[in-house]
């Protein structure tokens, strides 16, 4: 067994693996019309309960991988939400040459992000807790 990592380190490192989540559900939750405007940008239909749902989802699942409790699932819903809604976002190959680049560069950062969740997932259900 290796080194184990400092709790509060981990913390740390996990607040900000889950901080996009954590400022977009917010910046969601106190512009409920932009949240719905976004989905609706997106072709997202029926865009409020879209919204909420993501809200939800971005704000609890934080939580769930904060707190430790059932973290696996946690990181597993924001890996699953974060990889549909790369797809959904990010379709660089649609876009003319010039405005490629940036959405490339986000849709492969955001595959990082899928792979660190799901490290999040696989390090919470294979070791015995320690925070």
């Amino acid at each position: 067994m290796g080194a184990r990592l400092d709790p509060r380190l981990r913390w740390v490192a996990l607040l900000l693996l889950c901080a996009a989540y954590l400022q977009g559900g917010l910046v969601k939750a106190f512009d409920p019309a932009g949240a719905v405007a976004e989905m609706r940008h997106f072709g997202l239909q029926p865009a409020l309960p879209l919204a909420v749902g993501v809200i939800a989802l971005e704000l609890g699942a934080s939580a769930l991988v904060l707190s430790g409790v059932a973290r696996w699932l946690g990181a597993l819903l924001l890996a699953l939400f974060t990889l549909g809604a790369t797809f959904v976002a990010l379709r660089f190959w649609e876009l003319p040459a010039g405005e490629r680049f940036m959405a490339e560069n986000a849709f492969f950062e955001h595959l990082g992000l899928v792979g660190g969740f799901l490290l999040v997932a696989w390090h919470d259900l294979r070791e015995p807790r320690d925070d």
